[in-house]
């Protein structure tokens, strides 16, 4: 591609590289210059005007963002028509957001021409948002980098892993001093969350903070495809109540913690059945984001969730303050709304 101010007699077939406001008459960028905008030009006494030309091997800037986009547009994504360069992929779907990073760094390596941006991995999306978007920065790019990043490009297809709406079972577990409207607004919080998915609660059930109490109501909950349990006190060792309860009841324990802060004190199990059971931190009974979204968006999403994969969680896990913690977490024993 060629570029650089160029005499009015050659300009004709340019692409015009910064807008013209003259009395009359008004070029924008990107505009393809005709015999017309000559005459104007010279009419206003204008000599030379700054263009872009396209040479043999070039492809046009919207034309190489629309091919990009089309092999990176997955399942539960639509592209949206290119302009001035840009196409950019739109969820059809509610889940959450499917992106290697790797590959997308590999589609920007390819030439500082071509750009690829995206939200955060697994981030939660809507139907209609904008999640990625791909932008040609000058006016055209030649075709031989253009095939690099579409070859770049098959590793770094994006998808929306569609949310499910699920069935959940929950458990709470009491202790004097816990009032009703306290596990009331948990449940008001929890329907929220799932909401998106168009999850809902099929039960609800109160038990007294004992390990017995809750390995009973863990091995007779038969309704849902995942079990919440809200402790009325923190799990603060696998030996604890609700682990304890869940391993009594035939379950296994997944993992315990995690390095998302509010929401260390996470617990997640699988039931006797293989259905995931999470024991809740303190935090999930606040509708601020917290670990416990992190998981539970990934099980509504069907998108697999280990313990290594909450290793990995660092990285960005550390949150906003929350109005729920008792205290700052510079001082204090904020243990219970971790």
């Amino acid at each position: 591609m060629k570029f650089g101010p160029v005499a009015l007699e050659d300009a004709v077939g340019g692409v015009v590289a910064h807008a013209v406001r003259l009395p009359g008459l008004v070029l924008k960028k990107g505009d393809v210059v005709c015999a017309d905008h000559v005459a104007a030009l010279a009419a206003a006494g204008v000599a030379t005007i700054v263009v872009a030309r396209l040479e043999a091997g070039d492809v046009a800037e919207d034309a190489a963002a629309q091919r990009l986009a089309a092999q990176l547009c997955g399942e539960g994504l639509r592209r949206d028509p290119p302009f001035t360069g840009r196409c950019n992929l739109r969820a059809t779907r509610a889940g959450l957001l499917v992106v290697d990073a790797r590959a997308v760094d590999a589609v920007n390596a390819v030439d500082e021409a071509i750009t690829l941006a995206t939200l955060a991995p697994l981030k939660a999306v809507e139907d209609g948002e904008m999640v990625a978007t791909v932008k040609i920065i000058p006016f055209a790019v030649e075709e031989e980098k253009l095939d690099r990043a579409l070859a770049a490009a098959r590793g770094a297809r994006l998808s929306v892993a569609a949310f499910r709406p699920l069935d959940v079972s929950v458990i709470s577990t009491l202790l004097p001093g816990l009032k009703d409207k306290t596990v009331d607004k948990t449940l008001r919080a929890l329907s929220a969350r799932l909401a998106p998915a168009g999850a809902r609660i099929v039960s609800d059930t109160r038990v007294p903070h004992e390990t017995g109490a809750l390995q009973a109501a863990l091995a007779d909950t038969r309704a849902g495809d995942m079990t919440i349990v809200f402790g009325a006190s923190a799990i603060t060792d696998r030996r604890d109540v609700i682990p304890a309860a869940v391993e009594q009841a035939g379950g296994r324990i997944d993992h315990f913690g995690m390095p998302v802060d509010p929401g260390n004190l996470l617990l997640l199990a699988r039931g006797a059945d293989g259905r995931p059971v999470l024991g809740a931190p303190g935090c999930a009974r606040s509708p601020k984001e917290n670990g416990f979204d992190f998981v539970l968006q990934r099980l509504l999403a069907d998108v697999p969730v280990t313990g290594a994969d909450i290793k990995r969680m660092g990285a960005g896990g550390l949150l906003k303050e929350i109005v729920s913690r008792p205290q700052p977490r510079g001082g204090g024993d904020a243990h219970d709304d971790d």
